[in-house]
């Protein structure tokens, strides 16, 4: 991996895992959608740039459930939740990197890695739709809009994002 993408990741990484968030709950029927995207990009083939919005997308969604999930049972030490996001995000990258799936050369858009790009595009994404969700409510005073809204917003989300995507690769 460039130079230039260590920096962006971890810049990338640093704003998200040093700056506290306060936590709700993402549903887990949200983590198996974004999880079943995931795999079906893969299986079918769909170009890196797309599967990487997924994974990066799924990342979040599960490293907030673990967040969640520890302070249910108020297990909580300092920097939990930025060691739970490294952690995730570690044991995703390191994989990839070593098996050569991301980092390879030829498999770049815009001079960054796709997979890279797709994994960014996606976290920032599903944070978006988190904070979209909680404005939402916000709004109506503390009721959804439309039945399904937390687990619809990040879904539909993600899912523009990568026909946006398959339209700038492809075209």
């Amino acid at each position: 991996m460039k130079l230039f993408n260590k920096k962006i990741f971890t810049l990338f990484l640093g704003f998200f895992s040093f700056f506290g968030f306060s936590v709700k709950a993402v549903c887990p029927v949200c983590v198996v959608a974004v999880g079943a995207g995931v795999g079906l990009c893969r299986w079918l083939g769909i170009d890196d740039v797309i599967s990487g919005l997924w994974i990066g997308g799924m990342l979040v969604a599960v490293s907030l459930l673990t967040i969640f999930w520890f302070q249910k049972k108020n297990w909580k030490f300092k920097f939990y939740q930025p060691a739970i996001f490294l952690m995730y995000y570690f044991l995703t990258i390191w994989p990839l990197l070593s098996f050569n799936i991301m980092g390879h050369p030829l498999n770049k858009l815009w001079g960054m890695d796709k997979i890279l790009l797709g994994l960014v595009t996606g976290t920032m994404l599903f944070f978006v739709s988190v904070f979209l969700d909680k404005y939402l409510r916000r709004k109506n005073n503390g009721k959804v809009y439309f039945y399904y809204q937390k687990i619809i917003i990040p879904v539909a989300l993600l899912l523009i994002f990568s026909f946006i995507f398959y339209f700038l690769i492809n075209c």
